[in-house]
């Protein structure tokens, strides 16, 4: 079934298919009723004004049906278009049998030429095939039923068949063409209506975040130091004022591993390598955990067009590392070869379970879905396995171009 923002990309563009549909009927309106003034049939002539002034009277209630129906007028449009393959098969049975030297029969039967074409401007294929079918077949029937009356040889009748049947099958593939142009236009604006809906959520997240990060960390030490500004005044100010100094210490350093994460000015000055150690560093702070970092595979000094992805996903998985591993040990090891980065990060904390992943993007934590999904994008591997006895370890792999 198709998600609410593609079934109005089709149907926007079905109201266009339709609308074509009705200014073609209206040339077709005209044409019928040109032809039975300017090459009057010699017989029954007032039964086909008649007929023809139903026509119009039937174009214009469609016309207003459909302005006024809404999507399922819409939808259904097409089944108006038997009506017209009906109209002008009859008008030319009608006038061809009528008499035995006639013109306007075989002028009327060349306005089955419009009706692929008005079939067409569904864009639903099975449709468009369903009605120019019929059509071919009335076109051959009334050639041949009237070809007596004009003494047209078969081998025009044959000739003239093969015309309109090329052109409905060329509608039919038209409009297949079509239609997987506008899915294609549809799926786009799918994703472009989900990565809105997604980006709307992301600030909100990393404010939350952020909030978490400094309430627990350095606000902490704050708040502690507040308390030992009191107990200064007393007895004990000397071992207060110790107590503050290390608290605005381990606040000053907490602030600092904050602000870079947010705006990692290390990683234009060091590069990627020191990037990502001062970001273990910070880790290591507000998780509690050992870090090993091991960076001498990766060149002193080398900058890449991939330093911000590669660093982006690095903070997204010690982020997570923090906040719900509850890891003892986190190894992080940074290399370059053979022209391809790698970034393998692994902990010793509870792991992920099978269904984590699924779960977690079902609830709209999307920072892993994310990152996977950037890397993949510039032609990188996202590996998660987990670690025995317990753990998880992040393979990440992207060229270096």
């Amino acid at each position: 079934m198709a998600s609410p923002a593609v079934a109005d990309v089709l149907l926007a563009h079905a109201r266009s298919g339709v609308q074509i549909q009705l200014v073609l009927r209206v040339v077709l309106v005209a044409f019928v009723l040109l032809t039975l003034v300017l090459v009057p049939p010699a017989n029954d002539s007032t039964a086909c004004f008649v007929a023809a002034g139903g026509y119009a009277l039937f174009t214009a209630a469609v016309a207003g049906w459909v302005w006024r129906g809404g999507p399922t007028a819409v939808r259904l449009a097409w089944v108006a278009l038997f009506a017209d393959v009906a109209l002008l098969g009859s008008l030319s049975l009608l006038t061809g049998l009528a008499s035995e030297q006639s013109w306007t029969a075989d002028v009327l039967a060349n306005g089955l030429f419009l009706i692929p074409v008005l079939a067409a401007s569904q864009l639903r294929p099975g449709v468009c095939t369903a009605v120019v079918v019929p059509t071919v077949l009335v076109y051959l029937g009334t050639n041949i039923a009237t070809r007596n009356a004009n003494d047209e040889p078969w081998e025009s009748v044959a000739l003239r068949t093969l015309v309109i049947a090329g052109l409905a099958a060329g509608c039919s593939a038209l409009s297949r063409v079509q239609r997987s142009r506008v899915l294609t236009i549809a799926s786009l604006v799918e994703s472009r209506t989900e990565l809105l809906a997604d980006l709307l959520g992301i600030e909100g997240r990393e404010r939350r975040a952020l909030a978490e990060d400094l309430h627990d960390g350095a606000l902490q030490y704050i708040l502690a130091a507040r308390q030992d500004l009191h107990d200064a005044r007393g007895p004990d100010g000397v071992e207060a004022l110790e107590r503050i100094e290390h608290a605005l210490d381990q606040s000053s350093r907490l602030l600092r591993s904050t602000v870079t994460e947010l705006h990692p000015a290390v990683l234009a000055q060091s590069g990627l390598a020191g990037a990502v150690a001062s970001l273990a560093r910070g880790a290591r702070a507000r998780g509690g955990f050992a870090a090993d970092v091991d960076t001498a595979g990766w060149p002193e000094g080398l900058r890449t067009s991939i330093d911000a992805l590669l660093y982006a996903a690095a903070r997204e998985l010690v982020g997570n590392i923090v906040k719900h591993a509850g890891a003892t040990q986190v190894t992080v090891v940074l290399s370059l070869s053979g022209g391809q980065a790698r970034l393998d990060i692994a902990d010793d904390g509870c792991g992920l379970e099978p269904d984590a992943r699924p779960r977690r993007l079902g609830e709209g934590h999307i920072g892993l879905a994310s990152q996977r999904a950037r890397l993949q994008a510039a032609g990188g591997r996202f590996d998660v396995a987990p670690l025995e006895p317990h753990g998880t370890v992040v393979s990440i792999a992207v060229p270096v171009l």
